[in-house]
């Protein structure tokens, strides 16, 4: 289809010659902006009702308001206190209407999965922040034949399940679900092998078509497409995956951070590509990387999202990284760059001052864009060492680096060691190395990354362990537990009852080895 391809780029050129400051929208003034009509549209909701957001919007300055109103909230107390309503088929929970969908995301200790509300505005709003990402390549150099390539979206399964007032599966699903019609003669691997619910035979049948496609960009997890590229150049014996789509320039990516995978990554490839970072949450389209030469996201300020900020500390949060209910917020004004913060969001979706669960950082509050730095519960802190997923990520590529091998999967430990702690890291790699050059080596970076962690070390932090295991050892758990393929990850950080599960497993993994 090159006429709708020359269309696509040549929109994409006359956004181009529109200047920057001209398209991104003052960051308060939007998100001031957002939360009004956020309030007034679920003013008639029973949420809105409860917490008099007709009132709210008289105050003069409608952000304090709300916030004094509106308590913070995570999962466990919106689902127990208003979410399960609409989940019931109740409309007018937490925003007009009836919610016809719900995305399944990660689990909880009460239950296996999460049920997060995904509205028509929410849908919209998603579509919205993807033709923008579009429109943003715009920043990019690419011929105007490239916009007639095949997109090839690894995602989970389109086949929703209904349940008898409404439809549920992962958000990939959903939004694939919901794609405009002039997209899906570039999506690719088309609605029937979407469909598909086991994973390994949704990889068999793209690794069959493969041939048959001309792919220009990629989405998906970082571990699975590894995995997919490998077995396309096994099956094909070819050298790299350029040698079957040598069109292939983009690899959009995202929900975790992709540096530890990036060594292993580059080997699959024949020449250099662009990678683009996207933050797409189950509760929304937050961010995405809309400009050449930089790892940062741009924050979506003006599209059914309002954000509020809290600095990840000992005085908002407790041991258990749960938030308290004495938490000081901040909005978008106030951030500060370099700090790190847990996300809280209000949404079109019906979410309200809603602990997401990561953690950011502001490398730029100009043009409000962030790092992900990690998970709020993947944070490791027995004993006052702060140990973020971005420490662990670094000590990881550093580990890497300096020995010329392959971290496929890793996750830590923090455990009770005589009458102190210690930190057990188990690190998956298919290449040779001696787990006691990797606990040294990591103790060693994680001192020089973080001085909280240098500190402990001394005082009661007095052991670290590290085993290494086969990468596979890593996806044969996350098959045993329901977790394979598509949108999920491996956990960084294990606690309470998953450390003795993947403890078990490990065991049982070794005794059928021998």
């Amino acid at each position: 289809m090159p006429i709708l391809g020359s269309i696509i780029k040549s929109a994409i050129d006359l956004r181009s010659k529109i200047p920057f400051d001209s398209l991104k929208p003052k960051s308060f003034t939007a998100q001031k902006r957002t939360l009004k009509r956020l309030l007034r549209k679920s003013s008639i909701t029973a949420f809105g009702e409860h917490y008099n957001f007709s009132d709210i919007l008289k105050e003069k300055d409608i952000i304090t308001a709300f916030q004094n109103k509106v308590p913070i909230f995570d999962y466990n107390s919106i689902f127990k206190k208003w979410w399960y309503r609409s989940l019931n088929g109740e409309p007018f929970v937490c925003w007009p209407g009836k919610v016809k969908y719900f995305a399944l995301s990660s689990g909880t200790s009460e239950a296996s999965s999460k049920y997060i509300p995904i509205t028509n505005d929410m849908l919209k709003s998603i579509k919205k922040t993807s033709i923008r990402q579009i429109f943003s390549l715009a920043q990019y150099d690419f011929q105007k034949d490239f916009f007639e390539k095949g997109i090839l979206m690894l995602g989970g399964s389109t086949h929703l399940q209904y349940n008898g007032t409404y439809y549920e599966g992962d958000l990939s699903g959903i939004t694939a679900g919901n794609i405009p019609f002039w997209f899906q003669h570039f999506y690719k691997p088309g609605k029937r092998i979407s469909k598909e619910r086991d994973w390994q035979t949704k990889l068999e049948e793209i690794i069959k078509k493969a041939p048959d496609w001309d792919i220009g960009i990629i989405c998906g997890v970082p571990a699975w497409i590894q995995i997919l590229f490998e077995r396309i150049i096994e099956r094909y014996k070819l050298n790299n995956i350029h040698d079957i789509w040598p069109n292939f320039s983009i690899y959009v990516h995202g929900g975790v951070s992709f540096s530890p995978y990036q060594k292993g990554f580059e080997k699959l490839l024949g020449h250099p590509i662009t990678f683009i970072e996207t933050y797409l949450a189950s509760e929304g389209f937050i961010a995405y990387q809309n400009r050449p030469n930089t790892s940062s996201m741009s924050l979506e300020v003006d599209n059914g999202l309002f954000f509020e900020f809290v600095l990840f500390n000992d005085e908002n949060f407790d041991n258990d990284n749960n938030i308290k209910n004495t938490a000081n917020t901040v909005t978008i004004k106030d951030v500060e760059e370099g700090k790190e913060y847990a996300l809280l969001i209000s949404s079109c979706g019906g979410a309200w001052r809603y602990l997401i669960g990561d953690t950011i950082k502001f490398t730029s509050k100009e043009r409000s864009e962030i790092i992900i730095t990690g998970r709020t519960k993947h944070f490791l802190s027995l004993c006052g060492e702060h140990l973020s997923q971005d420490n662990m990520n670094r000590a990881v590529q550093m580990l890497e680096d300096e020995f010329n091998i392959e971290v496929r999967e890793f996750t830590v430990a923090g455990i009770r060691h005589d009458s102190m702690f210690a930190h057990k890291w188990y690190i998956g790699t298919d290449n040779q190395i001696d787990p006691e050059i990797v606990k040294v080596k990591l103790d060693e970076y994680l001192k020089i990354l973080n001085d909280d962690y240098r500190v402990e070390r001394i005082a009661a932090i007095k052991e670290v362990f590290a085993e290494v295991l086969p990468s596979e050892v890593f996806y044969s758990w996350m098959k045993q537990i329901g977790k394979e393929g598509a949108q999920n990850k491996f956990p960084r950080v294990l606690k309470n009852e998953k450390i003795n599960e993947w403890e078990s497993f490990l065991a049982e993994n070794k005794k059928m080895q021998t």
